[in-house]
């Protein structure tokens, strides 16, 4: 096996990952609770998906945006935790170069699918409160598939060059990952060429989508705020608010983590790397661990659907 210092001048045909180079002894502790909100992403998106499936009176648009953003978060967990976990527990840290870019494609691809997801949402509780005479003829089956496609097009079409450019890339000496994951940065890093295009597609192409999503979701809450205010009657604005929690605490979640990572990044160098590490793999867990309890706890629907899919099981 190669070492992290390892500068050979022959091609390179696989790449291997070296999580947490200063603190070694910390997977071990990291691979018991990881394994965990694993099995908690997977069971509880699962059954959120099945229970939006089998019980009828979710079939509506909102449920079927919600089922989207849980299919996003398994398809996230399967490409990085199961890696993780078998660095952890078999020592397995070889990775194949197309192994290596697809998953940096998923994950570049599938982050910003997930806000663009949330902006969709926020687009459909604004249509929600500020115009509920128009949401049937608005917020229709049709228009949930048309976001769909929207959703899948933008972002692939945009994310898809920066594993192709990372691909072209020439790998002729170090070959060994400091991550635990394949991320863009950290495996030009390798590289013996110049990578500067390449940080800098990521970095507009990062902000362009994340950076409009999130700035049309500010806007759609700003109108909400703004017709919520104007409710005469008693008890209107709480309940109108109420709708849009679970909406907002999943976007609490995807978004304060993901500021962590960033502003983590920008300081990379008064953060020690093992931390920075650890942040990228928990931003790929713990959303898609609590997305789904929290949409259960605080959606009466979806508490009752799931009820009856464990009655159906007895």
């Amino acid at each position: 096996m190669a070492s992290p210092g390892n500068h050979s001048s022959a091609p390179v045909s696989e790449f291997l990952l070296f999580c947490f180079p200063n603190y070694q002894s910390w997977q071990h502790w990291l691979s018991l609770p990881l394994s965990l909100l694993f099995l908690l992403a997977m069971g509880a998106n699962a059954t959120l998906l099945v229970t939006i499936w089998l019980e009828e009176s979710l079939h509506q648009p909102m449920y079927y945006l919600l089922s989207l953003i849980a299919i996003l978060d398994m398809v996230l967990c399967l490409t990085v935790i199961p890696k993780v976990l078998a660095i952890f527990w078999f020592d397995l840290r070889a990775i194949s170069f197309s192994a290596c870019f697809l998953q940096m494609f998923i994950m570049n691809c599938f982050l910003p699918m997930e806000s663009c997801t949330f902006m969709v949402m926020a687009y459909d509780r604004y249509v929600a409160i500020c115009h509920p005479l128009r949401y049937p003829s608005i917020i229709t089956d049709q228009f949930v598939a048309k976001a769909s496609v929207f959703i899948v097009t933008r972002n692939a079409l945009l994310t898809v060059p920066i594993p192709i450019l990372s691909a072209r890339l020439r790998y002729c000496g170090r070959n060994v990952i400091e991550n635990c994951i394949c991320a863009n940065l950290s495996v030009s890093r390798l590289s013996c060429d110049n990578f500067t295009l390449n940080r800098i597609y990521q970095f507009v192409a990062g902000w362009t989508l994340l950076g409009s999503d999130f700035l049309l979701i500010f806007l759609s809450y700003i109108f909400i705020l703004r017709a919520v205010l104007r409710f005469k009657a008693e008890g209107a604005a709480v309940k109108a608010l109420s709708t849009c929690g679970s909406h907002f605490a999943l976007i609490l979640f995807f978004s304060t983590i993901l500021l962590v990572v960033v502003l983590t990044n920008v300081a990379r160098r008064r953060v020690p790397v093992d931390i920075l590490i650890l942040l990228n793999v928990l931003h790929h867990l713990i959303p898609p661990a609590l997305n789904p309890i929290v949409y259960g706890v605080r959606t009466k629907e979806i508490k009752q659907g799931i009820q009856k899919l464990l009655q159906r099981g007895r």
